[in-house]
Protein backbone atom coordinates (compact mmCIF):
# COMPACT_ATOMS: atom_id res chain seq x y z
CA UNK A 1 0.00 0.00 0.00
CA UNK A 2 1.37 3.68 -1.02
CA UNK A 3 -0.21 6.13 1.51
CA UNK A 4 -0.09 9.98 -0.65
CA UNK A 5 -0.53 12.86 1.39
CA UNK A 6 -0.64 16.20 -0.28
CA UNK A 7 -3.80 19.12 0.27
CA UNK A 8 -3.38 19.70 -3.33
CA UNK A 9 -5.77 17.68 -5.10
CA UNK A 10 -4.30 17.78 -8.32
CA UNK A 11 -0.73 16.64 -7.46
CA UNK A 12 -2.70 14.02 -5.05
CA UNK A 13 -4.40 13.19 -8.18
CA UNK A 14 -1.83 13.21 -10.18
CA UNK A 15 0.48 11.28 -8.06
CA UNK A 16 -2.25 8.49 -7.28
CA UNK A 17 -2.83 7.95 -11.04
CA UNK A 18 1.04 7.47 -11.55
CA UNK A 19 1.54 4.95 -8.66
CA UNK A 20 -1.92 3.05 -9.40
CA UNK A 21 -0.53 2.59 -13.14
CA UNK A 22 2.72 0.39 -11.62
CA UNK A 23 0.20 -1.93 -10.07
CA UNK A 24 0.23 -0.79 -6.45
CA UNK A 25 -2.36 -0.55 -4.72
CA UNK A 26 -3.12 3.45 -3.40
CA UNK A 27 -4.57 5.55 -0.55
CA UNK A 28 -4.54 9.08 -0.75
CA UNK A 29 -5.21 11.84 1.90
CA UNK A 30 -5.60 15.59 1.90
CA UNK A 31 -3.83 16.19 5.14
CA UNK A 32 -1.31 14.31 7.90
CA UNK A 33 -4.07 13.63 10.54
CA UNK A 34 -6.26 12.14 8.10
CA UNK A 35 -3.68 9.75 7.18
CA UNK A 36 -2.89 8.78 11.00
CA UNK A 37 -6.30 8.21 10.94
CA UNK A 38 -6.38 6.48 8.58
CA UNK A 39 -8.17 2.65 9.60
CA UNK A 40 -5.33 1.23 6.26
CA UNK A 41 -2.07 3.05 8.13
CA UNK A 42 -0.70 -0.05 9.38
CA UNK A 43 -0.57 -1.29 5.73
CA UNK A 44 1.05 1.26 4.37
CA UNK A 45 4.66 -0.02 2.89
CA UNK A 46 5.72 4.07 1.80
CA UNK A 47 4.89 7.54 2.35
CA UNK A 48 4.82 9.67 -0.75
CA UNK A 49 4.00 13.19 1.20
CA UNK A 50 4.51 16.76 0.43
CA UNK A 51 7.08 18.66 2.84
CA UNK A 52 4.33 21.77 3.38
CA UNK A 53 0.82 21.19 4.82
CA UNK A 54 -1.45 23.17 7.06
CA UNK A 55 -1.30 21.91 10.13
CA UNK A 56 1.17 19.13 10.58
CA UNK A 57 3.75 19.16 7.85
CA UNK A 58 5.46 16.21 5.96
CA UNK A 59 8.23 16.83 8.12
CA UNK A 60 6.29 16.14 10.91
CA UNK A 61 4.47 13.56 9.82
CA UNK A 62 7.91 11.91 9.83
CA UNK A 63 8.93 12.81 13.07
CA UNK A 64 5.65 12.02 15.13
CA UNK A 65 5.31 8.22 13.23
CA UNK A 66 9.67 7.42 14.09
CA UNK A 67 8.88 8.92 17.69
CA UNK A 68 6.11 6.30 17.60
CA UNK A 69 8.17 3.36 16.34
CA UNK A 70 6.67 3.20 12.46
CA UNK A 71 9.24 3.57 10.35
CA UNK A 72 7.89 4.15 6.64
CA UNK A 73 9.97 4.87 3.64
CA UNK A 74 9.26 8.17 2.93
CA UNK A 75 9.60 10.13 -0.21
CA UNK A 76 9.10 14.04 0.29
CA UNK A 77 7.62 15.95 -2.58
CA UNK A 78 7.49 19.95 -2.62
CA UNK A 79 7.57 23.49 -4.41
CA UNK A 80 9.88 25.22 -1.99
CA UNK A 81 13.72 23.66 -2.35
CA UNK A 82 14.83 24.78 1.22
CA UNK A 83 17.91 23.10 2.07
CA UNK A 84 17.08 23.26 5.61
CA UNK A 85 13.96 20.75 4.95
CA UNK A 86 15.97 18.55 2.37
CA UNK A 87 18.60 17.81 5.06
CA UNK A 88 15.92 17.45 7.90
CA UNK A 89 14.34 14.79 6.17
CA UNK A 90 17.05 12.12 4.74
CA UNK A 91 18.81 12.86 8.11
CA UNK A 92 15.93 11.51 9.68
CA UNK A 93 15.95 8.36 6.80
CA UNK A 94 13.56 9.74 3.33
CA UNK A 95 14.46 7.89 0.56
CA UNK A 96 14.14 10.63 -1.79
CA UNK A 97 13.48 14.44 -1.48
CA UNK A 98 12.09 15.46 -4.81
CA UNK A 99 11.15 19.17 -6.12
CA UNK A 100 8.04 19.98 -7.91
CA UNK A 101 7.32 19.63 -10.87
CA UNK A 102 9.24 16.68 -11.14
CA UNK A 103 9.49 13.30 -13.79
CA UNK A 104 7.79 10.72 -12.91
CA UNK A 105 10.48 8.44 -13.95
CA UNK A 106 12.33 9.66 -11.21
CA UNK A 107 9.25 8.91 -8.92
CA UNK A 108 9.50 5.77 -9.90
CA UNK A 109 13.27 5.21 -9.23
CA UNK A 110 12.56 6.63 -5.85
CA UNK A 111 9.57 3.92 -5.34
CA UNK A 112 11.59 1.08 -6.39
CA UNK A 113 14.39 2.21 -4.16
CA UNK A 114 11.96 2.71 -0.90
CA UNK A 115 10.11 -0.30 -1.70
CA UNK A 116 13.44 -2.47 -1.82
CA UNK A 117 15.72 0.54 0.86
CA UNK A 118 18.36 1.22 -1.92
CA UNK A 119 19.19 4.28 -0.82
CA UNK A 120 18.52 8.02 -1.02
CA UNK A 121 17.58 9.74 -4.41
CA UNK A 122 17.20 13.39 -4.58
CA UNK A 123 16.04 15.84 -7.03
CA UNK A 124 16.66 19.54 -6.83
Amino acid sequence: MISIIDDDISVRTATHNLVRSLGYAVETYASAEEFLHSPRLNETSCVITDVRMPAMSGLDLQSHLIANGRHFPFIFITAFSVENDRARALKAGAVCFLIKPFDGDVLIKCLDTALGQRGAVTSD
